[in-house]
């Protein structure tokens, strides 16, 4: 029996993972493994590795890593502490393979503790990028570390082969996000919003907006024009989700929290909704709006307008419902009055929509990895490809 390892540092992260979990938990070639790092074991965000046990799922291992702080320094501090932890965890552990998601900092320390562990990485989903932030340089040296990959387009397969990985390690399979709206029973909008105890209507968006890594100076600047934006719109109504621990976080945090006590009436703010009340909420409103990659990846597949806000998306692939969105209160009130004038979207068309994707990942890792005996990486030129080939004819 195969020992494979799933990690995860904050509640969004474990939603997209959790069908991939759910099918290695109950493979009986399999054992999984489930750590939780990161935001999941913070009072400050929820100790929301409760939601995991509650799932139904055992950790393994909680691997403590953040400092109260989203400084450079403190983030960079918490990198060091989270490699330390993930030294000893795997050395406990000693799992066949790692699965890790995204771009995040906490990710970019496991893998780095798992490649010196000579542990492979399975990696999803490079090729993927973005602007204004340090993610793009984390997914892509994550992608180096790694030996299996799934992305989510095959426009990225190609660009994390163009990284010199092998293609016949490298495999498209869609969103795993876009797996749980297909599976996940929504609740109604009479259901959810008693859960939240706010009501939904044709003016209600929810918010998620994040600050640039690269930029935290303007985090402020940024977010108080959309905030002003929001308060040219007569009787609208907002949902906010935090942001993650990144640098400048806390200053979005704190505004959030200001404009809610602020407007009580037609606002309210949650650290994190959880997959559930969060595809649900999604479905209900009119528009998700910010610069949070689920508005590029899920929300089309719930027929829901994005207002996408600034840089932080550029580069990835978008359908029809995303509407770009400069960072000032003109354009955000120009955007949201267009998207509320607007009827109901049909069926969108998702580029990152597939069929099956948590049953061939693992159908995938089962015949790459644990049948076959694994091989040294090598770097996988273009031009030296495309050249031998051509002398070879």
């Amino acid at each position: 029996m195969k020992k494979l390892c799933v990690v995860t540092g904050n509640r969004a992260e474990y939603g997209i993972l959790k069908p991939l979990i759910d099918i290695i938990n109950n493979d009986y070639e399999l054992e999984l493994q489930l750590i939780v790092t990161g935001m999941h074991l913070s009072p400050e965000f929820g100790l929301t590795y409760k939601e995991i046990e509650n799932d139904g799922f055992k950790i393994d291992e909680k691997v403590e890593m953040l400092l109260s702080s989203d400084t450079a320094q403190g983030i960079t501090k918490s990198m060091g502490i989270c490699m330390i932890g993930f030294a000893d965890s795997f050395e406990r552990l000693s799992p066949d393979l790692v699965i890790l998601l995204g771009d995040r900092y906490e990710v970019l320390s496991v893998a780095s503790a798992a490649m010196v562990a000579q542990i492979p990485i399975v990696h999803l989903y490079g090729g993927e990028t973005g602007a204004g932030t340090i993610d793009n340089m984390i997914r892509h040296a994550i992608t180096k570390m790694s030996y299996l990959h799934f992305t989510s387009t095959e426009y990225y397969r190609k660009r994390v082969i163009q990284l010199g990985e092998n293609p016949n390690r490298v495999f498209n399979v869609g969103s795993l996000g876009i797996e749980n709206i297909k599976t996940l029973k929504l609740l109604s909008k009479e259901e959810l919003e008693k859960e939240l105890n706010f009501h939904i209507n044709d003016r209600t968006i929810l918010c998620t907006f994040h600050p640039l890594s690269l930029e935290p100076s303007i985090a402020y600047d940024q977010f108080n024009e959309i905030l002003l934006g929001f308060d040219r719109i007569e009787g609208l109504r907002i949902i906010f989700t935090k942001c993650n621990s990144d640098t400048g976080g806390r200053i979005i945090n704190d505004m959030i929290d200001q404009y809610v006590l602020s407007h009580p009436m037609n606002s309210i703010v949650f650290f994190s909704l959880g997959t559930l009340k969060y595809l649900s909420t999604v479905k209900y409103v009119k528009a998700v709006v910010g610069n949070s990659s689920s508005g590029i990846i899920e929300v089309p597949s719930l027929s829901t307008y994005t207002i996408n806000i600034g840089k932080r998306q550029d580069g990835r692939i978008q359908c029809e419902s995303i509407i770009n969105c400069k960072t000032n209160r003109d354009d955000v009130y120009r955007k949201l009055n267009l998207v509320i004038r607007k009827s109901k979207l049909q069926k969108i068309n998702n580029p990152y929509d597939n069929k099956n994707t948590s049953k061939s990942i693992i159908d995938t890792i089962k015949k790459e990895i644990i049948a076959k005996q694994l091989q040294e990486k090598t770097f996988y030129d273009l031009q030296i490809n495309e050249y031998l080939d051509n002398k070879e004819n």
